[in-house]
């Protein structure tokens, strides 16, 4: 796949939109869909369900490979990262 292929922009620009409307609803979202499995299409939400595999199987037989985002409702985008890096020992050397 070439990272130059206009398709590639446009699709990232769709997704880019899902997820701002994503975060625009995102009060709605957790007042009435907490915890589920949501899917975005054009910027637009589409449904609600309890589980991931649920949420894909829907999202593939609607709209394909996409561009959709499916993010569960309340929450938070976690990154892992070393206990190394996330702790400074008070005895480090500055």
């Amino acid at each position: 796949m070439r990272h130059d292929d206009p398709k590639d922009a446009t699709r990232g620009e769709a997704l880019q939109r899902n997820i701002r409307e994503f975060n625009a609803q995102s009060d709605w979202l957790e007042q009435h869909h907490n915890a589920k499995w949501v899917i975005f299409h054009d910027a637009s939400f589409v449904d609600a369900f309890d589980t991931f595999d649920t949420a894909a199987r829907e999202a593939v037989g609607r709209f394909g490979t996409g561009p959709y985002l499916i993010r569960q409702v309340g929450r938070q985008v976690t990154m892992r990262i070393p206990a190394s890096v996330a702790f400074r020992p008070d005895h480090a050397v500055s």
